[in-house]
């Protein structure tokens, strides 16, 4: 009987055991959450809509952040040179996919890093070229993402400034030399595009806030009659000074992106980047899901976008063209 009732009392604290071991048993058993490295070449706070738009992408392929994936977060905030820095940092990290959408620069430093992380990259140059991927079609390598032209459109950026400003004899062209690729790109098709219109071009560099104050300063000192704003991630994150500065000069101004616009510049002409945030999103969804990125062929923005701010026209004396009306996108009232 004692016998008996010690095997009895060993077999319920076996038991016991094993049921408390259960749910920690289950645990290891569950999937590891996949991390994703977001790279980007601005600051938390300047791009907050442009992370919404890629989480929203994320969404559309069943991920959702917090619950079934993680996003570490880099931010440059405009200092390129840090790119190399933060981009080793991620693949140390070993995440699973690098996302450095709307960032030349982080892309660039991300394929230097590695040749094994999947990388979705968003670039206004050619991927190409800048040795991103081997083609298109056939991306090759463990590189791809969206290809959204804005170098290409300079000559067409200009010519709509120039038909929104007709009296313009000097425009103003400012360009981060920290982003040299593309800024030697963008000053090439504007000096060919400035020649055909009849423009004279005034080139200003800035990689700063401060250098972009005094940027504004030369140029209204050589009485420049319009300002070009490169496309440049940096600029993208500084979009309200430059507004503010355009206004308080009465200097008509373009960008790239329309959110400058809404900042209160004047226009804008190229894609809807916070459409390309989504396609990165989305493109990041599918190679978690364990597509390789050289079965995804580079995305090609089709669409661009004119957005016109008519109050800013008005303050400025400007009259809108009807033609420029009927062409635009969206006007601003």
């Amino acid at each position: 009987m004692q016998f008996n009732e010690l095997r009895r009392r060993e077999f319920i604290t076996l038991l016991g055991g094993a049921a408390a071991a259960w749910p920690l048993a289950a645990r290891a058993q569950q999937p590891t959450m996949p991390v994703i490295g977001f790279l980007g070449a601005g600051s938390v706070d300047t791009w907050v809509l442009y992370v919404a738009a890629f989480r929203k992408g994320l969404n559309e392929t069943g991920f959702v952040e917090g619950q079934n994936v993680a996003i570490e977060y880099r931010w440059a905030e405009g200092q390129y040179e840090r790119m190399a820095e933060l981009a080793a940092d991620l693949v140390r990290r070993q995440v699973a996919v690098i996302a450095v959408p709307g960032n030349s620069p982080g892309a660039r430093a991300s394929k230097a890093a590695t040749a094994t992380i999947p990388i979705v990259f968003g670039v206004g140059d050619d991927p190409v070229k800048a040795g991103l991927v081997a083609s298109i079609g056939r991306p090759g390598g463990n590189a791809t993402g969206v290809n959204f032209f804005t170098s290409d459109v300079v000559a067409k950026r200009l010519a709509l400034l120039h038909d929104l400003v007709p009296g313009a004899a000097r425009v103003a062209a400012l360009l981060n030399p920290n982003d040299a690729t593309r800024a030697e790109a963008v000053l090439s098709d504007l000096q060919a595009a400035a020649r055909i219109i009849g423009v004279q071009l005034q080139i200003y560099n800035a990689s700063t806030s401060g250098e972009i104050d005094a940027a504004f300063a030369a140029l209204v000192r050589e009485r420049a009659d319009a300002l070009f704003i490169g496309p440049n991630p940096f600029f993208n994150t500084r979009r309200v000074q430059l507004a503010t500065m355009a206004a308080h000069h009465s200097i008509p101004t373009a960008s790239a992106v329309r959110e400058y616009v809404d900042a209160g510049g004047l226009m804008s002409y190229g894609t809807n980047l916070a459409d390309m945030f989504r396609q990165a999103g989305v493109y990041t969804g599918r190679i978690l899901k364990g597509v390789k990125p050289a079965d995804l062929p580079v995305l090609q923005s089709t669409k661009f976008e004119l957005v016109i701010n008519a109050q800013t026209a008005r303050m400025l004396g400007l009259t809108l063209p009807d033609k420029l009306i009927a062409a635009a996108d969206e006007v601003i009232e």
